[in-house]
């Protein structure tokens, strides 16, 4: 391993291990975005094997999602059926050998993220006037 790549995984752990669960929530969606892409990428190329490995990646991160839902939250159900629909739409793209369904997901995911992002703020901004 290179030592800029040895630096990079240290920080990366680092941020994973200090980050709060909306950070993390936000580096898993990023991790997905990033995912879709190459897979979409893959496909556009022919490369099925390089967008096999990242739609199921995307596909992983989104079953963590639905894992660590908040059951008793009043969005889990709908957040839920979402989670489902984006693994219904990108398996239909891996097996298909089609980007559309995957290009779908990744445009709900960018949206995703940028509500999270928004809530993350809010909910560190109500924080900090509690605390202060």
């Amino acid at each position: 391993m290179l030592p800029q790549q040895a630096y990079q995984n240290k920080y990366l752990e680092t941020s994973v291990q200090t980050a709060t669960p909306a950070q993390l929530l936000i580096l898993l969606i990023d991790g997905a975005i990033k995912f879709c892409r190459i897979g979409i990428e893959g496909m556009k190329k022919g490369d099925y094997r390089i967008s096999h490995l990242n739609l199921c990646k995307v596909q992983n991160i989104i079953n963590e999602f639905m894992s660590s839902l908040d059951q008793k939250a009043s969005i889990a159900e709908g957040l839920l059926q979402l989670y489902e629909y984006f693994n219904q739409r990108l398996a239909e793209a891996n097996l298909k050998k089609r980007p559309e369904p995957a290009e779908e997901v990744l445009g709900y995911l960018v949206e995703l993220k940028s509500t999270w992002v928004e809530a993350a703020k809010q909910s560190s901004q109500s924080g900090a006037s509690k605390h202060g």
